[in-house]
């Protein structure tokens, strides 16, 4: 599974002003992305904003993806929901031409148990056809998937290979790096942590802020791989900034404000979520002139 170690992208959906998928935009930000050195790419993840698009728009976005990646790198597809029946079946029918592996984060708003979390991605797993990457994010779903429990289906399902972690607790990363399998990968999902994360023994990051900056970020998480943790050091700090500024007002908005600034594609979204205030606009501009100022729009 080394198509997963270093930096993935939670890719933005782009839209147009009248909310509608705009695939000029998604052709350029995949173009963006290859072209700053990513090693793979996430379609509908969060950061895709899947909870607003239809299922005929998350089928079009899937295959015009997987069309315009072309197998030039790996490329995982966002699969997950809170009733464990409909995500089988979405699963099931999933077109995986093109694709690598699905992330399904773990099921929101019903706060299952222990056993009921296990008993969904064990569901998912025996369906899927492809390997299968957990997603542990609380603050979204308002459950943890605790570290005994991501032990337990690694061992038991040689088809779910690793997890994104976005839990922030050191305590559980701490015990699951004890225990887990040794070729179980333990992924960033949390951007200003991935230093600590990666120095823990993660392998990457699937990353919000690399919609924007894929060449600083994926450069950084290379020296962290390579152990050169000085290097990586020095360009963490050089983030830290542009980070906070991504999450300040809510993601996507922020990283979209960011690819408009750098004339990627539009900083539209769909409601319930809003774009920046002007302030948060602003800075946000000023950091990518000291970050990327040749790709900054005028």
């Amino acid at each position: 599974m080394n198509i997963f170690y270093g930096t993935g992208v939670a890719m933005v959906t782009p839209f147009q002003a009248d909310g509608q998928v705009d695939y000029d935009g998604l052709r350029n930000l995949i173009e963006h992305l290859i072209d700053g050195g990513v090693e793979y790419l996430v379609s509908l993840g969060t950061t895709g904003e899947s909870a607003t698009l239809s299922e005929a728009e998350r089928k079009q976005v899937f295959a015009f993806t997987a069309e315009v990646v072309n197998k030039r790198v790996g490329l995982v597809a966002g699969i997950g929901g809170n009733n464990t029946h409909e995500v089988v079946e979405q699963v099931k029918a999933f077109n995986v031409d093109g694709y690598d592996a699905i992330l399904s984060a773990s099921p929101h708003y019903n706060k299952p148990t222990q056993e009921g979390i296990y008993q969904h991605y064990k569901a998912i797993a025996q369906n899927a056809k492809l390997p299968i990457i957990l997603y542990n994010v609380p603050s979204r779903t308002g459950s943890t998937v605790s570290a005994e429990t991501t032990v337990r289906l690694a061992k038991e399902f040689k088809n779910i290979i690793g997890i994104k972690e976005a839990s922030g607790n050191f305590d559980l990363f701490n015990q699951l790096m004890r225990d887990k399998p040794e070729d179980f990968l333990f992924i960033s999902g949390d951007d200003p942590v991935t230093l600590p994360m990666m120095a823990l023994g993660g392998v990457g990051v699937i990353s919000v802020i690399g919609n924007a900056l894929p060449r600083q970020l994926s450069d950084m998480v290379r020296l962290l791989l390579n152990s050169d943790y000085k290097g990586a050091h020095a360009a963490h700090f050089d983030l830290i900034e542009f980070t906070r500024l991504m999450f300040a007002e809510g993601s996507p908005a922020g990283v979209k404000t960011a690819l408009k600034q750098l004339d990627v594609c539009g900083d539209t979204v769909r409601l319930p979520l809003v774009q920046v205030s002007e302030k948060t606009a602003d800075a946000i501009a000023d950091e990518l002139k000291k970050l990327a100022p040749v790709a900054v729009k005028a």
